[in-house]
């Protein structure tokens, strides 16, 4: 509708603001992308991007070119989108500027084939299809296999594939007569045109029955939102047998979007919370990241400043690297308590009870790592204790196992891909008291 039109259909129905109860203003155009000025002037319009995913398709032939003109492919861009939002609310959830990422599959539309697809048909999504939304219904659980059979496109985007052997097809030729459709329809002959042009193999024949019966046929032009009298010197309709060497087809477009701050913010919403402090007077700052999206998969610290602990530091820190674990190695306050101790003693003046609260400093750094370990969301944290094995932290129990050197790296890495749960590899191993 007009805006006009829509004004009058709220004054119709009396519609008013459901809290308030208040008339509603007269609506009126709202455009959701920015305006701004470009050029060196400045008096050339511009509007910022509502999305990024325009440049993939602008680029599809070379894309297409760079992957051997194959089908299925698929390109990922990532940037700065910007909405012209109504009300700015709810944090992240409502915002002008935001980075945007988005991912289009292109495949065959008449070869959407996978090996592994009979695994996941039978799976059930919450699905509003057009006809329940029309028909008033709610939203229903449908299983995957049967939402594919229906997600399918009929513009043209110059794809083809050669055929081994030229194959004999039949096509439908549908022809419209300009000069008579000029004469009859005068303004609107190309919309007439393209109506025609564009009808289906099914309307296309019963309009050559009709055609060829009676003379003339009824037909409706969606553009024009009327029905028009086409007469048979206006269009010929037929089919026809040719060898073709490849077909031109669609690729179907299968397009995930997301917002990746609002995908950041879910995240810390679903995994942050406090717990108390050893001593139970202040709250500590925890992030509970799943291990499979956690940037930081643990950290690795010494127990004390020592030239074979940090050698071990070094060693475990190569494993992981190895086993293409991200790690984080925390080096901070890491005087020996033998050094510390007699550095306190030759100070004469220092009272025995100063020297024992320096000296527990020292000793209690440790679990200041592992709250700084904890407020990044790293699940965990391995201590070197001695040269031959370490203790790791896990973060949400706060259990301690001791494992060998040689072993660390991959205790880690089967759990954090999967393999394993903690709970397994504690049955494997003893746990420290914490």
């Amino acid at each position: 509708m007009f805006p006009e039109e829509l004004g009058a259909k709220i004054k119709e129905y009396d519609i008013t603001s459901p809290d308030t109860k208040n008339p509603l203003s007269e609506p009126y155009p709202f455009n959701l992308m920015f305006h701004t000025s470009i050029g060196p002037s400045g008096v050339s319009p511009g509007y910022m991007r509502p999305e990024t995913a325009q440049g993939i398709f602008v680029n599809f032939k070379d894309l297409y070119y760079y992957n051997g003109n194959k089908l299925p492919f698929a390109a990922a861009q990532i940037g700065q989108a910007f909405r012209n939002e109504i009300s700015l609310r709810q944090g992240l959830l409502r915002v002008r500027e935001f980075t945007l990422a988005e991912i289009e599959h292109f495949v065959d539309p008449e070869d959407k084939s996978h090996p592994k697809f009979p695994d996941v048909a039978n799976l059930e999504f919450l699905m509003f299809p057009r006809e329940d939304q029309v028909a008033g219904k709610s939203a229903r659980r449908i299983p995957l296999g049967d939402t594919i059979a229906r997600e399918k496109s009929g513009v043209p985007l110059g794809a083809h594939e050669k055929f081994p052997e030229p194959k004999e097809v039949e096509k439908l030729i549908i022809a419209p007569v300009k000069k008579e459709l000029g004469l009859a329809f005068k303004g609107n002959q190309k919309m007439v045109v393209e109506a025609l042009e564009a009808m289906g193999e099914k309307q296309a024949m019963e309009m050559k029955s009709t055609l060829e019966s009676k003379g003339e046929a009824q037909f409706h032009v969606c553009t024009l939102d009327k029905v028009v009298t086409i007469n048979k010197n206006m269009v010929s309709i037929s089919k026809e047998k040719r060898k073709e060497h490849q077909r031109g087809f669609t690729p179907s477009v299968i397009e995930p979007s997301f917002g990746i701050g609002r995908i950041i913010y879910c995240l810390y919403e679903h995994s942050f919370y406090t717990r108390p402090s050893r001593d139970g007077n202040e709250q500590l700052n925890v992030f509970r990241f799943p291990h499979l999206v956690a940037p930081i998969k643990c950290t690795v610290f010494p127990l004390v400043q020592n030239q074979q602990y940090e050698e071990v530091v070094k060693q475990i820190a190569r494993s992981l690297a190895a086993s293409e674990i991200s790690y984080k190695i925390d080096i901070t306050v890491t005087i020996s308590i033998h050094t510390t101790l007699i550095t306190l003693l030759k100070s004469v003046r220092m009272s025995l009870a100063t020297i024992c609260c320096k000296a527990k400093h020292h000793l209690f750094g440790i679990g200041k790592k592992y709250t700084r370990t904890d407020e990044l969301g790293v699940r965990f944290a391995i201590t070197v204790d001695s040269t031959s094995s370490v203790t790791v932290r896990e973060r949400d129990s706060k259990q301690q196992i001791p494992v060998n050197v040689d072993e660390v790296a991959s205790v880690i890495k089967e759990v954090t891909d999967g393999q394993s749960t903690w709970a397994d590899v504690l049955w494997r191993y003893p746990t420290h008291s914490s």
